[in-house]
């Protein structure tokens, strides 16, 4: 990962160049705040796919949140090339006893069929309650809203000390290389 000034939709972005092999990927993560309270999120950003997009499995775009109850809500979400959905993360078992899954969205989403060399803007629309109970309300891929309106159970018991932090994941297909540009990246939340 590193600062690239092109293409950029703000002066600069921020490069990811991941190189995988059997479907494997890349998480990169950074922590910017710890707002326990906060329970509406929207995650605006802008995307930028070379032509190596073609060896794109998913694109994820996650937030972390730890409650003051000190659970760790993870609102998981990415555009799914496998199954072509937008997919949501859940917890299939307790805070204590986690079980991390993927449940597919009716919502249309293959990274594989935007366009490349210009930008894309993705903004995701979500809430959670006091118990990490997550509602995905939409997701807008360049100005075109999908409507969610999905909820699912996602607190996790991890021990962690109050943080927001955000990760951006490239999955690859198969085994190669490809690179992709984040610009412009803002999480709001109240």
């Amino acid at each position: 990962m590193s600062v690239a000034s092109s293409p950029a939709h703000s002066g600069s972005s921020r490069k990811f160049v991941t190189s995988f092999s059997d479907n494997g990927g890349e998480r990169y993560t950074v922590s910017f705040g710890d707002d326990e309270s906060a329970t509406n999120f929207l995650y605006d950003g802008w995307i930028y796919l070379t032509s190596s997009s073609k060896s794109i499995g998913n694109l994820e775009m996650d937030l972390n949140q730890v409650m003051s109850n000190g659970q760790t809500v993870i609102y998981g979400f990415q555009c799914d090339g496998w199954s072509g959905t937008w997919d949501y993360t859940h917890n299939g078992g307790t805070a204590a006893h986690p079980k991390d899954e993927w449940a597919h969205t009716s919502a249309h989403c293959n990274p594989r069929s935007w366009s490349i060399n210009t930008w894309h803007h993705v903004q995701i629309s979500y809430s959670r309650n006091g118990d990490g109970v997550v509602t995905y309300n939409s997701v807008w891929l360049d100005g075109s809203e999908q409507k969610l309106n999905v909820s699912a159970f996602s607190s996790f018991a991890l021990g962690w000390g109050p943080t927001l932090l955000t990760n951006f994941q490239v999955d690859g297909l198969g085994s190669g290389s490809n690179t992709v540009y984040l610009d412009d990246l803002v999480i709001y939340r109240w």
